[in-house]
C-alpha cells in the first residue's frame, strides 16, 4: 500500500492524490486503506518514511568498513543522487519542500532528515578512523553540507534539464573538490 502510494503522490501530487486512487493502484478497497493511516496526511508522512528507510537500509549494507572511506563517500554520492532523482518524494522531504505543505509535522520531517544523513556520518567517521579525513573534522556539519550537495546536483537535472552524463560529471567534481578539503594533512 506504501508503495502504491508512493506512485500516487508522486505522479498527481498530494493535492490531486486521493485515498481512492491509493486504493485502487494497491488494488484493495479505500476502506482497507483506512484501516492502515487516519488520513491522507498520513498516509503521506507513512510512504516518505517507508521510501526513506528502504534507502537506508540498503545503504546500511553497502558501507565496508574494509574499503577507504573517500572512495565509499563517492560510491554513496552516487547511489545518492540516483536514489533521489527517482524517488521525487524524498526528494522534496530533503529540500525541505514539504515542511510548508505540512507545517504540523516539521519536527517528524526533520527527524527523517537526520536519519537520511546517518549513512554519511558513519564514512565520515570511519574516514577519520582510518586516517583518510582530519581528525577535527565537524562531522554533523559535513554530512548536511555533503547531502546538500547531492541534493542539488540531483534537482539539477530537473531544472536545467542538463543530460544525465554532465550532472554526473559536475556532481564528481563537486565531491572531489570536497574531498580534498578533507584530506588529512
Amino acid at each position: 500500500m506504501l508503495e502504491s502510494a508512493g506512485r500516487c503522490f508522486t505522479r498527481y501530487g498530494f493535492k490531486k492524490t486521493s485515498m481512492d486512487d491509493v486504493a485502487s493502484d494497491a488494488r484493495v478497497a479505500k476502506g482497507t486503506v483506512y484501516l492502515y493511516c487516519e488520513n491522507k496526511q498520513d498516509l503521506f508522512l507513512r510512504a516518505i518514511e517507508h521510501e526513506l528507510r528502504a534507502w537506508t537500509d540498503e545503504l546500511a549494507t553497502f558501507i565496508d568498513p574494509e574499503r577507504p572511506a573517500d572512495e565509499l563517500l563517492a560510491d554513496l554520492g552516487r547511489r545518492d543522487a540516483a536514489f533521489v532523482e527517482q524517488h521525487p518524494l524524498v526528494a522534496d522531504l530533503l529540500s525541505g519542500m514539504v515542511d510548508g505543505e505540512f507545517p504540523a509535522f516539521r519536527s517528524r520531517f526533520e527527524e527523517l532528515r537526520s536519519t537520511a544523513l546517518r549513512h554519511i556520518v558513519e564514512v565520515l567517521e570511519l574516514g577519520i578512523h582510518q586516517g583518510v579525513f582530519a581528525a577535527d573534522l565537524d562531522v554533523r556539519a559535513t554530512a548536511r553540507i555533503l547531502r546538500e550537495m547531492q541534493l542539488a546536483g540531483a534537482l539539477l537535472r530537473h531544472r536545467t534539464e542538463l543530460p544525465v552524463k554532465q550532472v554526473r560529471r559536475q556532481q564528481a567534481a563537486a565531491l572531489r573538490l570536497v574531498l580534498k578539503g578533507l584530506e588529512r594533512r
